[in-house]
């Protein structure tokens, strides 16, 4: 029954099948789209997703719906997972990395101090999947101002409207993009 017809859901347990196969069913698709983008080999995606879920189901525990929801805690388990990934192939002689995969590790400070490339490659992906749902003029507005930092001079010329047509665009555009990365569960 559903809580509307007076019954409450059960909370999620990862240790129960039925509550694995339903996430795996609800998030797998997403998680190896996910993958896939950051490793760009469909094969390793697909190890990740099943990964993720080993993981998720060894540390069921750990999960609690009043800090995060279930695709969030899933989806940071896919960057740990992604990392690792990232790290075992560099790690392994004779598998050359592609330039620019993923160059940004060796970009970050060892120490820990500042943000780490993992954390760049979600908050790019869930940006990705936001922007998406933005009217085309809105998307493009803020893409080419805050994404590619152009004046709102030259993009406004370059599509042919004016400044405050350009600025009320990204106003709202960035107002819908909160509105939909909320929704995603992702705080700004």
């Amino acid at each position: 029954m559903s809580e509307a017809a007076g019954t409450a859901r059960a909370p999620v347990d990862l240790r129960r099948i039925e509550d694995l196969e339903a996430a795996y069913h609800a998030h797998a698709g997403e998680l190896e789209r996910f993958a896939l983008r950051q490793l760009r080999d469909p094969g390793a995606a697909a190890d990740v997703v099943q990964e993720v879920f080993v993981r998720a189901w060894r540390h069921a525990g750990r999960y609690d719906a009043a800090v995060a929801s279930l695709r969030v805690w899933l989806f940071s388990i896919a960057r740990n997972v992604v990392v690792d990934t990232v790290r075992h192939a560099r790690a392994r002689p004779g598998t050359p990395t592609a330039p620019g995969d993923l160059s940004v590790v060796a970009d970050r400070d060892p120490a820990g101090r500042g943000p780490d490339f993992s954390d760049d490659i979600v908050t790019t992906w869930f940006l990705e999947e936001a922007l998406a749902g933005l009217a085309a003029e809105q998307r493009s507005a803020i893409v080419e101002t805050y994404v590619r930092g152009r004046p709102y001079a030259e993009v406004a010329a370059e599509q042919e409207v004016p400044v405050g047509t350009l600025r009320s665009r990204v106003f709202y555009g960035l107002r819908n993009l909160r509105t939909i990365m909320d929704g995603m569960g992702v705080p700004l």
